[in-house]
């Protein structure tokens, strides 16, 4: 025994899935049964004590009504019944000799002996005998009164007595709940393991997709029910859970993608180069020199790739940096100062415009966005900066020639350049556009491009929330 026990102990704790449906449907057939049990036994007692009371009552009933007849004369013969009770005796206090007796105690012995007195005029008790017929054991529920001054004498017992019910004396009752209860019991099993498994079907449905769910098909989504429950709720959480996962994956993947594809062609430039010159048998000391000053713009260009790369690859991963009160109208002024081609730029900043923003990020964003109007100007760039709906905005305005209305969401793909683009910087990436609008995300903002009404190229517009609790 000790064996199973441990056996079942180690199973329990073991490792293995256990069943939510048979735990809940064993756990309330057990509740089911306990509180069963408990209100079976409250109504068996019950039941006994009111049946018996009843049989109880109408024996006192009769004997009290025999202690009446006794007061002024004897029976004439045997003492009347007095339905239900028909077991009536008359019998003498101190030689328990019986007197008189009903029909249907007509010369049986006196059914009691209690002492004299009996602790009062009334007594109650249950008497059990054994049947001579079939030697069955019979109980009688017995009520006695003692009579002074009778007829009978001056100390005489009248004793009546009246089988217990049926219903008490058999296991009737207690078969009867008994079944009603496995019956219960069944049923309430049943309904359990029938309705914890509908409910749990949908969380089967969310596991078992779950599990086909992989890195390479990352497309698949748990079923929702139609439901408004928590488990509907919790698929809802699993889909947007993968849809996270998802992205995740897609931008590693494309990082990987744009990393090969913009890393490979100046590599492979620089890889033979490097082999055609070290084939020479007899180098020349000024082309090995120019050889060497193109190499170091290369090494300088893959620099900057990688640069952007790893700051897509930052912001793509959503990593937090540290943010700071600035005055977009003094920053601007700062890092437009900074430029010394031979374009324009002229800066409007008035009030100070104070947003909550990553210095280094918000900064590369301005030089990102007035590089841009540099390559592309003829002679003017302006920059504007001002607050509009409680909001900070930056507008870089050029004079060149625009960006067709076709193409002013494709400028902001990663490695996207248009013809004019490649021809006046062949060396760029194609990733500082795409950049600035990330960061501009990340601070809750958004950066747009379209004609500009003052100097008739483009305009590219930076909007940023303003800081929190301070005046625009």
């Amino acid at each position: 025994m000790s064996e199973w026990m441990d056996h079942a102990r180690r199973l329990w704790n073991s490792k293995r899935p256990r069943s939510i449906r048979a735990r809940v449907t064993l756990w309330s057939v057990a509740v089911l049964f306990a509180l069963l049990t408990v209100l079976f036994v409250v109504v068996i007692i019950v039941l006994h004590a009111l049946l018996t009371s009843q049989q109880a009552v109408q024996a006192d009933a009769a004997a009290r009504a025999v202690v009446e007849d006794i007061g002024a004369e004897r029976y004439a013969g045997d003492i009347p019944s007095y339905p239900p009770i028909g077991r009536l005796q008359i019998v003498d206090a101190r030689t328990y000799e019986v007197l008189a007796a009903s029909a249907a105690m007509r010369g049986a012995p006196a059914v009691v002996r209690p002492p004299t007195p009996i602790g009062g005029i009334r007594m109650e008790t249950t008497v059990c005998t054994i049947r001579v017929d079939d030697e069955r054991e019979v109980c009688f529920i017995v009520v006695v009164y003692e009579a002074l001054d009778t007829a009978y004498g001056d100390d005489v017992l009248v004793i009546a007595s009246t089988p217990e019910p049926a219903i008490v004396s058999t296991n009737a009752p207690e078969a009867l709940i008994l079944g009603t209860g496995v019956l219960l019991l069944a049923i309430s099993g049943s309904l359990t393991w029938y309705g914890v498994g509908r409910a749990l079907r949908p969380v089967e449905e969310i596991r078992l997709e779950l599990e086909r769910l992989s890195a390479s098909d990352l497309d698949r989504r748990v079923p929702v029910p139609h439901t408004r429950d928590e488990i509907a709720h919790l698929a809802r959480t699993a889909n947007d859970s993968i849809e996270r996962v998802s992205d995740s994956v897609t931008k590693q993947r494309r990082f990987v993608s744009d990393a090969s594809h913009e890393l490979r062609n100046p590599i492979a430039g620089m890889r033979t180069r490097l082999e055609v010159e070290l084939s020479d048998p007899e180098p020349d000391p000024r082309e090995r020199e120019r050889l060497l000053r193109v190499l170091l713009d290369d090494t300088e260009r893959l620099e900057g790739i990688v640069d952007d790369l790893l700051e897509m690859a930052r912001l793509d991963a959503g990593l937090a940096m540290s943010k700071e009160s600035l005055d977009l109208s003094e920053l601007v002024r700062q890092e437009t100062g900074h430029i010394r081609g031979g374009t324009s730029v002229e800066v409007h900043a008035g009030n100070p415009v104070l947003v909550s923003a990553n210095r280094l990020r918000l900064v590369r964003v301005l030089t990102n966005l007035v590089a841009n109007a540099e390559r592309h100007a003829r002679s003017r760039i302006v920059v504007a900066v001002g607050c509009e709906g409680g909001r900070a905005v930056v507008r870089v305005h050029d004079d060149g020639r625009g960006v067709p209305e076709e193409d002013r969401e494709r400028v902001f793909e990663r490695f996207a350049r248009l013809r004019e683009s490649r021809e006046r910087d062949p060396g760029g990436s194609g990733l500082g556009l795409t950049i600035s609008r990330e960061i501009a995300r990340d601070h809750g903002g958004t950066l747009t491009v379209g004609d500009s009404p003052l100097l008739g190229g483009a305009v590219f517009t930076l909007m940023l929330p303003v800081e929190p609790d301070r005046p625009a």
